[in-house]
């Protein structure tokens, strides 16, 4: 991966409500805003370790996060594609809500 690549993605609900994914390419942050600049709540992997760093925002910045502030791409997908079907994360998922 590239390092000057970005994978950022926005929804927007016609309420107003985001939800945004940032990967790195093995990790992403999956968070839900009530609208911009809310805190919001995203999912996460409570038994993961460590932190990964390269994802690359929209506006150029740089960021590192903790695994376990992230999940895996592939269940960051299948969250996101619950979320987009039913408006809520899937049951199975560990949400920490930031607000």
């Amino acid at each position: 991966m590239k390092a000057d690549r970005l994978f950022e993605t926005w929804f927007e609900h016609h309420s107003g409500r985001l939800l945004a994914v940032l990967t790195n390419g093995c990790r992403a942050m999956v968070m839900m805003l009530d609208e911009p600049g809310d805190a919001g709540e995203h999912a996460i992997d409570p038994g993961a370790i460590g932190h990964q760093g390269g994802y690359v925002l929209g506006n150029g910045q740089h960021d590192t996060y903790d695994n376990a502030d992230t999940v895996p791409l592939e269940q960051a997908l299948t969250i996101v594609e619950h979320i987009l079907d039913c408006g809520r994360p899937p049951s199975g998922a560990s949400w920490r809500v930031d607000r």
